[in-house]
């Protein structure tokens, strides 16, 4: 084979792995902001309302939360820690129908504590600690979210949400409480979800999950409009 022979096949060789190489790297960027979707569900809308329908800001801002929170693994919660936690949870619920806000207040210290147990930052840097959660679990954090501000609240006549909005946003932080306190198994069907949204393995339809843990709650969850006091 002459010397010119091998130069030209050594040019496709190169031209080829190129464009290979191109292709992968235009793919990745047009399915990551899909692979986002999947993993943050709600949380990828809100950041993309966050920053004005700014896509691509709304996509680095939850990159960066992937990066700094992906890695971070959940401790176990032994036995006795979690049926303490499901004993304070049912006394919020029941404390709910005579001192909502009351209750609101116990459920947010309560969600941070637990969190904090379970390997996510501690309940007192709250912003770091509701991003870690929205990582790890995506569909669940809002209900924190709503909590927190509802037991925290910023701005005058801010403190004036009514019975069934604390009792709506007590209901949603529900999920956040199972899913951070049920049994080891189901955090790893969790971890397994995550996984297979990042290889983009799943429809996006399939991926949101309204409560990981329905049916497997510690304690009776009965918070329905008929416990609101008055209705």
């Amino acid at each position: 084979m002459s010397t010119g022979v091998i130069i030209v096949l050594i040019v496709i060789v190169v031209a080829l792995v190129a464009a290979v190489i191109a292709r992968l790297v235009m793919a990745r960027g047009a399915g990551g902001g899909q692979s986002l979707k999947r993993r943050f569900g709600p949380e990828y809308d809100r950041a993309l309302a966050r920053h004005d329908g700014d896509s691509k800001a709304a996509e680095r801002e939850l990159e960066e939360r992937v990066q700094q929170h992906g890695s971070l693994r959940e401790q176990p919660l032994d036995p006795t820690a979690r049926e303490r936690y499901a004993v304070r949870w049912t006394a919020i619920q029941e404390q709910f129908v005579d001192s909502p806000r009351d209750a609101v207040v116990e459920a947010d210290r309560l969600l941070a504590e637990v969190a904090g147990a379970r390997g996510f930052p501690a309940g007192d840097r709250y912003e770091e600690q509701l991003s870690a959660l929205s990582v790890h679990h995506a569909h669940h954090v809002n209900g924190y979210r709503r909590v927190h501000l509802a037991a925290h609240p910023n701005g005058a006549g801010a403190d004036r949400a009514d019975t069934e909005e604390l009792r709506e946003s007590l209901v949603e932080a529900r999920a956040l409480f199972e899913a951070l306190t049920t049994a080891d198994r189901h955090a790893r069907d969790d971890k397994a979800q995550l996984r297979k949204a990042d290889r983009g393995e799943e429809e996006a339809a399939g991926t949101t999950r309204t409560d990981s843990s329905r049916g497997r709650s510690h304690a009776p969850w009965a918070l329905n409009r008929r416990h609101v006091k008055g209705s």
